[in-house]
């Protein structure tokens, strides 16, 4: 049974990695097979991390406007690349359960199985960077001291997040909840279904 924990690892070193260079424009290296399902979740992290640093370049007072603009358009395609992916892993769990049959009194979850490794992801990005910021030298004490508080706080968020995802692959494989996905159905990429893109391809 797959296990939280080994989702968190697999994060973990797609940050590390990036951070090797952390540059927003140097190229991954997936250190897995691109198609399984360890390869989808590192190129997932991947896509979060950069996403990551887009936020703060773009939050340069000094930022001039046509790079902030060329960013805010970079920042939407990486949304649309993760919320891709995100359906990518619902699929793969809706594949791996699909000859599960949910008991009668079966309940529905807030959310997928995806969207909550989703969420693990970007939580592990916060604590490396929490971490950091808690030993930063320059930083003063107060501040470390109050990072180290935060990064307290985000490791038993980590620790319950991991623990409400195995419950729930586990509720899922007993028939206690059942396996449903709705995609996202963004439509402000969409030329069909945003009106600004729509008219301006008509003219």
């Amino acid at each position: 049974m797959l296990k939280a924990k080994s989702l968190v690892s697999i994060f973990d070193r797609c940050i590390v990695d990036y951070h090797k260079l952390n540059d927003v424009n140097q190229e991954i290296v997936n250190p897995f097979e691109k198609k399984s399902f360890k390869g989808i979740l590192y190129l997932k992290c991947w896509i979060d991390t950069v996403q990551w640093h887009y936020e703060d370049i773009i939050r340069d007072d000094e930022i001039k406007p046509k790079e902030a603009l060329d960013l805010k358009r970079k920042i939407d395609q990486s949304n649309q690349k993760r919320t891709n992916l995100v359906e990518v892993i619902d699929d793969y769990f809706m594949n791996e359960f699909k000859e599960v049959n949910p008991q009668k009194n079966a309940t529905m979850n807030t959310e997928s199985i995806a969207w909550a490794i989703d969420r693990l992801s970007i939580l592990a990005l916060k604590i490396y960077h929490m971490a950091e910021e808690s030993s930063r030298i320059s930083a003063t004490r107060n501040h470390r001291t109050k990072c180290l508080e935060k990064l307290s706080i985000l490791n038993d968020q980590k620790s319950d997040l991991c623990l409400a995802i195995d419950q729930l692959i586990r509720d899922i494989v007993d028939g206690k909840k059942v396996m449903k996905v709705y995609r996202q159905m963004k439509m402000y990429n969409d030329e069909d279904l945003n009106p600004i893109l729509y008219k301006k391809n008509k003219d």
